[in-house]
């Protein structure tokens, strides 16, 4: 699935002025555009962790511990 955003060709529905009140999207656009979001939320929550972490252990000290084969 493709992950751009700038892709999707949003349908309006109007009121009796013409002003926009709802956007209707595909499902290939809905889906699409729910992947991003998601994408986006994991990415802020990694740079959340980040900036909070206060240390780090080495992946191979890590892997030893915890995903023992």
């Amino acid at each position: 699935m493709q992950n751009d955003i700038k892709t999707i060709k949003p349908k309006y529905l109007v009121d009796e002025k013409g002003n926009k009140k709802a956007v209707v999207l595909n499902i290939k656009e809905y889906k699409n555009t729910m992947e991003v979001i998601e994408d986006l939320e994991d990415a802020n929550d990694l740079l959340k962790a980040e900036r909070e972490a206060t240390s780090f252990i080495p992946y191979d000290r890590f892997r030893k511990t915890w995903l023992k084969d």
